[in-house]
């Protein structure tokens, strides 16, 4: 009787373990929309906004109101421009890339008129400081710019 007991439990077991361990050959059609994040890692990018960057940068430098007024619509019409540069899909890679040093440029000219010589410095090594976006960039641009 124990044998027989015995064998069947056995025979349960051997037919019941690869029903356990065998896994979904395609997972349920509503698992993958759950699953992934609204945004990858590393492409958390947020829309900008004129209005906070003009606070944040008026906050860090110190800027009298009147300045930090002055920011918001230079800081609007530069993220027009390369909106307006990224939709622009006829350019070729070089091209586009002249046309961000250009209207860079010209926000940096923009913003020299409102700040002082100080504060443009600040400006600038918030930029490239430990915890700015760039890490010390050459102001080169070429390698027969400095010789």
């Amino acid at each position: 009787m124990k044998r027989i007991l015995f064998s069947s439990a056995l025979a349960v077991a051997l037919v019941a373990t690869p029903a356990f361990c065998q896994q979904p050959t395609q997972p349920p059609a509503n698992d993958t929309t759950t699953q992934q994040p609204a945004a990858q890692p590393g492409h958390r990018h947020r829309k900008f906004d004129p209005q906070k960057a003009a606070q944040r940068i008026g906050k860090k430098l110190n800027l009298s109101a009147d300045q930090t007024a002055k920011l918001e619509p230079i800081l609007a019409g530069q993220q027009q421009k390369i909106a307006e540069l990224r939709s622009n899909t006829s350019l070729t890679p070089d091209q586009r890339r002249e046309q961000f040093r250009a209207i860079h440029q010209d926000t940096q000219t923009q913003l020299a008129s409102v700040l002082t010589p100080d504060q443009m410095q600040q400006l600038r090594s918030m930029r490239r400081g430990p915890h700015g976006r760039r890490q010390q960039q050459p102001d080169s641009t070429g390698p027969s710019s400095g010789n």
